[in-house]
């Protein structure tokens, strides 16, 4: 139990060329260094868990590395403070009076202030006067996930780095490298889920990605037991009901749905996942939009498949009418009832846009 470390831990990034997702960045800061054109303020905002405390904390590292002994401890040149829980004046006030000693050992002291959007407007005014004129050797680095609530006058005293949220694929690659490296056998189609899951965050990936290898068989992470742990619906479900829509099999449609909401699966939640099924299906029809289904192979092949079955009228009617079901689900009475409708027009859809063509050829 006490040598166990998770994974977000254990893979954390070290250098640059190790972080996932954010080359823009890291390049720019390799540059900067390189070069010894390093700004004295840095600004890293994005969502969270894209590696902005981590590319922090490797700038620190990177900007004293040739400047200490071998084998020296960081930790003292580098300070961290989260301004999540130390948010008033008084903590900054300590902060500047701590900037004004010079480091021992090496040429700079790197002050790393995570989440600053939560320092009070005195705080911020307090610090406004050290970040404006910081003594040569102090060097400030401020992670935010709300940029918006960052003071211009910060702002502008910072170099601003807006980090991406990270691919579906980078993720899928950083995971099949770990599941590697610890011996996993993991299914792509369930390393794909989990991205998916994570919407952008490694650390969030990272964490999901532990529990299924705790939750399945040993050594073994699987799509099937991805979805059932994560109460994930099927991409089969899907498949299914468009392939019912287009025969116009109504009370097939209806038990389908049936089925979904014994499985324990929100209304809303399903209309959601079908309208970006359909998506999905009209951009797999043009090579050119193929690379946006952020899907397995296997998974993509399919929607391959199904694309060429389905008009472009067909999907884009399916999604405005999806588009409005979802919109007036919350004030429905009965909303499987309002599901129901939804998906009685969707399986009646082809067959109206059959009966237009030839109205409009017979004319």
């Amino acid at each position: 139990m006490g040598s166990y470390v998770v994974s977000a831990r254990k893979y954390r990034p070290e250098s640059f060329d190790t972080v996932v997702g954010q080359k823009h960045i890291t390049e720019t800061l390799v540059n900067e260094i390189t070069n010894d054109r390093l700004a004295q303020a840095f600004l890293f905002c994005g969502p969270r868990g894209v590696g902005k405390t981590t590319c922090a904390r490797i700038l620190a590292k990177e900007i004293n590395k040739n400047t200490v002994p071998e084998g020296y401890d960081f930790s003292y040149n580098i300070f961290e403070l989260d301004a999540a829980s130390h948010n008033s004046v008084d903590d900054i006030r300590a902060l500047t009076e701590q900037v004004r000693i010079p480091p021992q050992t090496g040429d700079y002291k790197v002050y790393i202030i995570d989440e600053v959007h939560m320092l009070s407007q005195q705080a911020f005014n307090a610090f406004l006067k050290t970040l404006e004129e910081p003594p040569k050797y102090a060097i400030f680095i401020l992670a935010t996930t709300e940029k918006h609530k960052i003071l211009p006058t910060i702002l502008s005293r910072c170099q601003v780095f807006n980090f991406d949220r990270i691919q579906v694929p980078q993720i899928v690659s950083h995971l099949q490298q770990i599941a590697q490296e610890e011996n996993i056998s993991a299914e792509e189609s369930a390393l794909h889920l989990i991205a998916q899951k994570a919407d952008g965050a490694m650390r969030d990936a990272l964490s999901i990605f532990d529990q299924m290898v705790s939750f399945g068989e040993e050594g073994k992470v699987t799509y099937h037991a991805v979805l059932n742990n994560l109460n994930i619906l099927d991409y089969d479900y899907y498949f299914r009901i468009i392939d019912s829509f287009l025969k116009g099999d109504i009370s097939g449609v209806l038990v389908l749905y049936d089925e979904i909401l014994r499985n324990g699966f929100d209304g809303q939640l399903f209309l959601n996942g079908l309208a970006n099924h359909l998506r999905d299906l009209l951009v797999a029809q043009n090579a050119s939009s193929q690379q946006l289904i952020e899907k397995s192979q296997e998974i993509a092949g399919k929607y391959l498949t199904q694309s060429k079955s389905v008009t472009p009228s067909f999907v884009v009617n399916a999604i405005n009418i999806l588009g409005e079901a979802d919109m007036n689900y919350k004030s429905s009475h009965n909303q499987r009832l309002h599901v129901e409708l939804c998906l009685i027009k969707l399986a009646s859809l082809q067959h109206a846009i059959d009966v237009t063509k030839k109205k409009s050829l017979n004319v």
